[in-house]
């Protein structure tokens, strides 16, 4: 069983996440397990303080080091656990990355970073820095769900239909995604390619190598 585990000061977050589609199928198969953690849970002080002000100035807050390692230290680890904070500032996702994380461990933590960002000692305290693209979000609970999206879909047994894996994009050596089309034939006068319809096989596929993009 793959486990997810999510810290962030906003766990409502991840409420229809956890509890739809495949996701909440694959969960009820004991296929993974998806558990996330209030970071103001881990705080000791009566006003739950998760944030200050960054030494040296500057605008904006910092997350505090402290609530976050007590949460990873309250974490029960598996085997083969991952910590990873979520930062526009990591290492770029990709499907490569979502294979090995799928292959080689069984939990996965994320750290959802807000604010101007986490104190940078937490380097001390996690396994790698990842960014889901090179823009800027409000929080890390986002692409945690992004990542958590693409690696749990290649746990064996999580999707209905593992085949829809081998053909789809960034799964392939070409990284391409040809043309598809479904019922009706015709809508609004735009027609479903003919060579789709022939029946030949091998005329279809030379037809969607020559399109992929």
């Amino acid at each position: 069983m793959m486990r997810f585990d999510i810290i962030t000061i906003f766990p409502r977050f991840f409420d229809s996440f956890a509890t739809e589609s495949l996701f909440a199928k694959a969960q009820s198969k004991k296929i993974i397990s998806l558990r996330v953690h209030n970071l103001r849970d881990f705080t000791k002080d009566k006003h739950r303080t998760v944030d200050d002000r960054p030494y040296g100035g500057g605008a904006g807050m910092l997350m505090k080091v402290e609530p976050i390692v007590r949460a990873l230290k309250k974490i029960k680890k598996t085997n083969r656990p991952r910590v990873i904070l979520l930062s526009p500032a990591g290492t770029q996702f990709t499907q490569k990355k979502a294979a090995g994380f799928a292959k080689k461990y069984d939990q996965l933590i994320f750290i959802c970073g807000r604010y101007e960002g986490v104190d940078s000692r937490i380097k001390h305290y996690i396994d790698e820095t990842i960014s889901v693209g090179p823009y800027v979000l409000n929080g890390g609970e986002v692409a945690a769900m992004a990542v958590i999206e693409s690696v749990f879909r290649l746990i064996p047994d999580a999707l209905g239909n593992p085949k829809s894996l081998k053909e789809e994009s960034w799964s392939s050596d070409t990284d391409k995604e040809y043309p598809q089309y479904t019922r009706p034939e015709v809508f609004d006068g735009h027609r479903v390619p003919k060579i789709l319809l022939s029946g030949d096989h091998r005329k279809i596929a030379e037809w969607r190598t020559g399109r992929a993009r």
